[in-house]
């Protein structure tokens, strides 16, 4: 979602900005950052935000509010955890204001949608599959990496279509007509590229997958 500043009543606005400090918060002092004193990570994970930021670019629009492109939202909770995902894609957006992609008024609400609401979903199914499935290398690749990336596309379309219905931007008819047909297309590329790089980096550099421990996946079976 990168909705222009005017599509929505300005009390929405201000109500996701209020929404928004609530997380940034509790993320900016929960996060791991003690793991940043290896500089490698450090660059691991500014090098992620930069390169969704030219991934972001590759993106079309039906019309405004309602973009196709690679997320990403996955990628980062399962690499990094929920709070520094959600500060990522802070930087993110903040880049994409200083290219002149974006209004810096649109900010709160466009990261709480794209952002927020796939990385908690990206977390919580993490979390289920880690306390209830077993600990294999393949369940954590194809159901976290591959199908989490996936459904929280469709997650996070249901809640930016749920705005924008809610706040009259748009009719049900002309969504179901002109945006819902073409969902599917971005489900198969959401799951396909963050499986395919959460597979090789837990491969090559488990390291940079926080959330995965290759003895718990690999060495210990």
């Amino acid at each position: 979602m990168n909705a222009p500043y005017n599509l929505l009543p300005e009390i929405w606005l201000w109500g996701a900005s209020l929404v928004y400090l609530l997380f940034l918060v509790p993320a900016l002092f929960t996060a791991p950052w003690q793991k940043f004193k290896r500089s490698e990570l450090s660059h691991v994970f500014l090098g992620a935000c930069v390169g969704l930021l030219l991934l972001w670019h590759i993106t079309t629009t039906s019309f405004p509010g309602l973009d196709y492109h690679y997320i990403g939202a996955t990628l980062l909770t399962l690499m990094f955890g929920w709070q520094l995902a959600f500060i990522g894609f802070t930087l993110v957006y903040v880049g994409m204001y200083f290219n002149g992609s974006t209004d810096w008024q649109s900010l709160p609400q466009n990261i709480l949608i794209t952002g927020l609401v796939p990385i908690l979903f990206s977390q919580l199914l993490f979390t289920i599959v880690d306390r209830k499935l077993p600990n294999n290398f393949f369940i954590y690749v194809f159901i976290n990496a591959f199908f989490g990336a996936a459904l929280s596309i469709v997650i996070m379309i249901t809640a930016a279509s749920g705005i924008l219905l809610l706040g009259e931007v748009y009719s049900f008819k002309k969504l179901a007509h002109d945006y819902f047909p073409f969902i599917p297309l971005m489900l198969f590329p959401e799951g396909f590229i963050t499986g395919m790089l959460i597979s090789i980096m837990v491969a090559m550099v488990p390291d940079w997958v926080w959330t995965f421990d290759d003895y718990r996946y690999i060495h210990g079976k």
